[in-house]
């Protein structure tokens, strides 16, 4: 009989103060992010143990071996203290090697983190100079977040990555006008209009993969992609651009991630229309409208861009 074996703990929610700021991250034109403070980092942390070593609990109820998943959440938030990391996927491969550094019969582990979203809270800046962000009032006020995991194992006294994926999820877009779905296959189940313009409500998740995962870590900033800016970028082309359905929107948005980042390997979508149901319309402009929130289903469209 083979087996292969896995536990861990997650939904770990770990606030850091003060950690390392991100400097330095290369400037795209659809975005003013270029860094954070890092005086909050904040994020639900989750360690996944893969290896063999665990079998005997399983079928021998042996835990001498076992790291209890209490010890494992205590353990994160230690390991979090001690990071100087800088991005979220360079906090989750401190606290993964740091895993595998300690318990020498960890095989492997997938370290997966989800931010936590604190925007710092404009101010006063001071007599007729405006507002400018806090640096110590923050909140939750965002549905997108930045997600990451990376998968970790032992390579003699080093660790290697031997998979990873970033992303930014959550991001909802309205756009009222400048979107299109029409000439679309019709048969005797058609029952939905052409609409040459119609509001788009989109909710979307984006992922990424670089050539070289060691880039995900931020320790060259300038080769960073934070999912900040891939919000902005997303939000700019959907403004911008006349799509004619929302698989041609998502197609325009990964074709410009992949001429902004040229060290990006691959990127990909899941989206599906959320696109309100029209309540009441005005009998003298047509623009005038009210919406009521949609009823599933729900249309989903997935994409996966990757360069030759």
């Amino acid at each position: 009989m083979s087996y292969e074996i896995r536990y861990g703990k997650a939904d770990v929610k770990v606030y850091r103060t003060y950690g390392t700021p991100l400097r330095g991250v290369t400037a795209i034109p659809e975005s003013s992010f270029t860094g954070r403070s890092n005086t909050l980092m904040a994020a639900e942390l989750e360690v996944v143990v893969h290896g063999t070593t665990f079998l005997d609990a399983y079928t021998r109820g042996d835990n001498r071996l076992v790291v209890a998943t209490d010890t494992m959440k205590n353990f994160m938030h230690a390991a979090s203290l001690a990071t100087q990391a800088t991005t979220l996927e360079g906090w989750l491969h401190d606290v993964g090697s740091a895993f595998l550094a300690t318990y020498p019969h960890m095989e492997r582990v997938t370290m997966l983190g989800r931010q936590l979203p604190f925007p710092a809270v404009a101010v006063p800046a001071g007599a007729g100079s405006g507002r400018a962000s806090s640096d110590v009032l923050f909140a939750r006020d965002r549905n997108d977040r930045s997600t990451a995991s990376l998968d970790l194992e032992r390579d003699r006294d080093a660790v290697r990555i031997t998979g990873h994926e970033c992303g930014r999820t959550d991001l909802q877009f309205i756009k009222i006008t400048g979107s299109a779905f029409a000439d679309f296959a019709r048969d005797e189940h058609t029952t939905l209009p052409e609409r040459r313009d119609r509001p788009l409500y989109v909710w979307c998740d984006i992922g990424w993969r670089y050539a070289d995962a060691a880039d995900a870590l931020g320790t060259d900033p300038s080769r960073y992609v934070d999912g900040e800016q891939v919000a902005d970028l997303a939000g700019a082309v959907f403004d911008e651009f006349v799509s004619l359905s929302i698989q041609h929107l998502v197609n325009e948005i990964g074709t410009r991630m992949l001429e902004r980042w040229p060290q990006l390997a691959e990127v990909s979508f899941e989206a599906t229309n959320r696109l309100w149901d029209v309540g009441t319309e005005s009998e003298t402009d047509s623009r005038v409208k009210t919406y009521a929130d949609p009823r599933p289903p729900f249309g989903r469209i997935g994409l996966v861009m990757r360069r030759d």
